[in-house]
């Protein structure tokens, strides 16, 4: 009814979304920024996750919404970091994703969390730590590569074959 309601362009139905997923997507965007913001421009961010949500409803699918909602956070806050010319981190404990209510979701999603961390744990060192830096923790291409001293095309090829990988170990339905 949600949906479909943000798909007509009933404002109720943001307003519905909005109530069940604030709480959520306050948490992803404050792992992500931490003090690096104010609150104010945190709340921002969430608002512009909710703004896309109407902006985009053609986007969302039923059963899919949370995690959409979750991926949109995700890159706007990393986005929001870059444009204060902020990185995030190189903590472990700053990757975590909060849990969701459903006890068989949350299992799911740790059971996806745990391949993924597998998959990317076989790559070798230097691959591991390119793949981290730019997709966990929202480092430029240009940034690692000053960080690491590698060429931008390296990183670049890298992150390109990181990705076949993981995509190979995880389509086996696992890392090893």
């Amino acid at each position: 009814m949600i949906l479909q309601n943000i798909k007509a362009g009933d404002p109720s139905g943001l307003k519905a979304l909005m109530e069940r997923y604030v709480p959520y997507i306050s948490v992803i965007v404050w792992n992500i920024l931490r003090d690096a913001m104010s609150p104010q421009d945190a709340e921002e961010v969430v608002s512009d996750v909710f703004l896309a949500a109407w902006e985009q409803a053609a986007d969302l699918k039923a059963g899919h919404v949370k995690g959409w909602l979750g991926t949109v956070a995700r890159n706007k806050a990393k986005n929001k970091l870059r444009q204060m010319g902020r990185t995030i981190s190189l903590e472990e404990n700053s990757v975590d994703i909060p849990a969701p209510n459903d006890l068989s979701e949350a299992m799911e999603q740790d059971e996806e969390r745990r391949l993924v961390r597998q998959a990317v744990d076989a790559l070798p060192p230097e691959d591991k730590e390119i793949f981290l830096r730019h997709y966990y923790y929202a480092q430029s291409i240009k940034e690692i590569s000053d960080h690491m001293a590698l060429n931008e095309s390296t990183i670049k090829t890298k992150l390109r074959r990181g990705r076949m990988k993981l995509k190979e170990a995880l389509t086996k339905g696992g890392a090893g």
